[in-house]
This record gives structure tokens, C-alpha cells and sequence, in this order.
């Protein structure tokens, strides 16, 4: 992420908001790039990654929530926080959003203020630390190289699935994931599975990174999915 000066894609098709954004964001010292569509706004995001993007819901050609999909699924982009901007506003819609990896979820008419908060926010999610090919979350210490993963400074022992599942989340701390988005990063998108494969792979995690049964670092956020941090 830019320390000075954070890069903001902005995929919107509606000029209206695309001004209003435009300038409100470039005031607050964002360098606002924008993309009229969905597929235009892929491939501005993969050929020069933002350090945020705001991404309309009702979007020509490619819906957001397809494009946010895309963006999670590609190893350029998945990282990027997605704020995802909309006129629905039940709760169900609202969880389609996050569900399609989404950090955050802003019903129009929106405060502008209250966006650039969030924007703000969003672009402070904590990241892990990494050090010679060493994934480091809070007592959690996973070795890229040699495949070898450390809690409290005691050896684990997991399967390979569970060390994928690990990473995943490790490599975005206290990031949300979704059951269907951490199917599709460790099992992938053409696993046919259900959701409960990711439960009982998360109760074995924990219990190998806590045999003592003490809460440990992976988070259940409920009726949604998991989330890693400090612990």
C-alpha cells in the first residue's frame, strides 16, 4: 500500500457518482483512477493494482459481485480491499456482498464522509508479517519453504489441506473469509464440496494449534465464516 499518496480505483458507471467520488476522494489526497464497467475495471486492477477499490453493484456487462469474485480468485488482486457500493439494502444482499469477498458494504445515498472513514479504515486491515519465507500471526508462525508451522514455539502437526487453509487465512489477518471463498482458495473453484469440509478442517486446525482447548487465534463469525488474528 502507498503511504503517501493511496491509489483508488474507482468502478462506477454512473457520472454522477463518478464526479462526486472523484473529487471528494482526490481532496482528501487519493490518486483516483476510474472504470466504467466491469471488465474495464478488471483489467485496470490487474495491469496497475490499486490500494483500494469502490466498486459499484449494478455495473454494464459484468454485475460487481462478479467482478469482486474475480478479483478475490486472481493471486494479483485478491488482496485489494473491495468496498462494494449499492442501492440494496436488505441483509441478504448485504451478505451476498461479503460473500463474494467484499471488506465493506455501503448502501446508497451515502455519506461521503462516512466513506472516505471507511475507506480510510479499510486501507489500515493489518497484514502479516513475513520474514524469510516465515508467515508470522500473532504465536502462529508458518514456514512457506518447508511447509512447517509453529504455535507458541511448539512443532504442529497438519495435513497439507490444513496448512493451505492456514495460510489463506493467515495471509490476511483478521480478514472475513466465507465458507465458499475458502473452499475456492484451498480445495478450488471446481471442488465439488460442501461448506462443512471447511468446519471440520478449521475444529482440527484448532485443535492442533491449541491442544489445550484454550481460544486460539482462528475466529468463527457466525452464519458467515472464519477470520485469523492476533490470538
Amino acid at each position: 500500500m502507498s503511504l503517501v499518496t493511496p491509489r483508488l480505483l474507482i468502478i462506477e458507471d454512473e457520472p454522477s457518482q463518478i464526479e462526486i467520488l472523484r473529487y471528494n476522494f482526490a481532496r482528501q489526497g487519493f490518486d483516483v483512477r476510474v472504470a466504467t464497467d466491469g471488465e474495464e475495471g478488471l483489467q485496470a486492477a490487474t495491469e496497475d493494482p490499486p490500494d483500494l477499490i469502490l466498486l459499484d453493484w449494478m455495473l454494464p456487462e459484468l454485475p460487481g459481485i462478479e467482478v469482486c469474485r474475480q478479483l478475490r480468485r486472481n493471486k494479483i488482486t485478491r488482496e485489494i480491499p473491495v468496498i462494494m457500493l449499492t442501492a440494496r439494502s436488505e441483509e441478504k444482499d448485504k451478505i451476498r456482498g461479503l460473500d463474494g469477498g467484499a471488506d465493506d458494504y455501503v448502501t446508497k445515498p451515502y455519506s461521503v464522509k462516512e466513506l472516505i472513514a471507511r475507506a480510510r479504515a479499510a486501507l489500515r486491515r493489518p497484514t502479516a508479517s513475513v520474514t524469510e519465507n516465515i508467515l508470522s500471526v500473532g504465536a502462529v508462525q508458518a514456514n512457506l519453504e518447508k511447509h512447517t508451522v509453529h504455535s507458541n514455539g511448539v512443532l504442529v502437526q497438519i495435513s497439507p489441506t490444513e496448512f493451505r487453509l492456514l495460510v489463506a487465512l493467515m495471509q490476511s489477518p483478521e480478514r472475513v473469509f466465507s465458507r465458499e471463498q475458502l473452499l475456492d482458495m484451498v480445495w478450488g473453484i471446481s471442488a465439488d464440496l460442501e461448506t462443512r469440509t471447511v468446519d471440520v478442517h478449521i475444529g482440527r486446525l484448532r485443535r492442533a494449534l491449541h491442544p489445550d482447548g484454550a481460544p486460539g487465534p482462528i475466529r468463527t463469525i457466525r452464519g458467515f465464516g472464519y477470520a485469523m488474528g492476533p490470538g
